[in-house]
């Protein structure tokens, strides 16, 4: 069992490449919208652990996913924290509630 960090760009990668087979080097790019160095250089990583391989072509560069026993750990947290409202809700009196004159 692989253990891969949740939110990082490893955890990206694997899953786009258990969804889609086959799939370029500019594939991932376009699709993760980062720089080729990025994308290579977390390639280069994961084929030294053994999870992907990459297919050169004169052209184009195929990855193929190795294994498929992951475990994603770490807790996956909120991006953006959001404010909810608290406190009392005011109520606007109508003024067609006047029942009359105010002394008698």
């Amino acid at each position: 069992m692989i253990e891969i960090t949740r939110g990082t760009l490893e955890e990206q990668i694997i899953k786009l490449l258990q969804k889609t087979y086959p799939i370029t080097v500019n594939d991932v790019r376009q699709e993760l919208h980062l720089s080729k160095k990025i994308i290579e250089r977390t390639l280069q990583k994961l084929q030294v652990k053994g999870i992907v391989q990459l297919d050169i072509l004169p052209d184009k560069t195929y990855i193929r996913l190795l294994r498929n026993d992951f475990s994603f750990i770490g807790k996956k947290r909120q991006k953006k924290f959001i404010k909810h409202k608290s406190g009392r809700k005011i109520i606007k009196e109508s003024k067609d509630d006047d029942d009359g004159m105010m002394y008698s």
